[in-house]
């Protein structure tokens, strides 16, 4: 992403969360004035305070899909993206971190008050169903990078991926 003076890149934990079968945890969200402009993304946000991207993964898919029993294990994939919504640009530096649990019921009491608004619910999706989804998904090419992951385990060092500009 190009270099903008006076720019600065939100750091953001995000969660590649899979179950004993191998499926992928995502949250359907939306623009909160137009539903209709829909997409599916990981687990995650922004960090607070001082706490670690490690602590923040944890915090955020707690919050957000009441998982709490998980073994968070390495950084897979980082990005950059800028994308705009609710009415403002978001530019994000984000680290996207394995985890497994076998909790696969969900909960959303821990949203904020925004992701209330912006949230349709949670899926568990297989890797097959991915691949064939015609719905938005971020990142972009998650499909091909949970496939790889499936197929050949955890990268030896985080795979940086191609900026997104939305």
């Amino acid at each position: 992403m190009p270099e903008t003076p006076g720019r600065v890149l939100r750091k953001v934990a995000r969660v590649v969360l899979l179950d004993p079968a191998d499926r992928i945890l995502l949250m359907h969200g939306y623009e909160p004035d137009d539903p209709a402009k829909s997409w599916w993304f990981t687990p995650g946000g922004g960090l607070e305070g001082d706490e670690t991207r490690e602590e923040a993964a944890l915090r955020e898919l707690r919050e957000e899909t009441g998982i709490t029993q998980v073994d968070l294990g390495p950084v897979l994939w980082q990005r950059t993206c800028s994308f705009p919504f609710d009415g403002r640009r978001w530019d994000q530096d984000e680290w996207y971190f394995l985890a497994r649990t076998e909790q696969t019921e969900t909960s959303s009491g821990g949203l904020t008050e925004l992701e209330r608004r912006s949230v349709a619910g949670l899926r568990w999706w297989t890797s097959a169903e991915l691949l064939a989804a015609r719905e938005t998904v971020y990142p972009t090419r998650l499909a091909e990078l949970l496939r790889t992951l499936l197929d050949e385990g955890p990268p030896g060092a985080p795979v940086v991926l191609a900026p997104e500009i939305v």
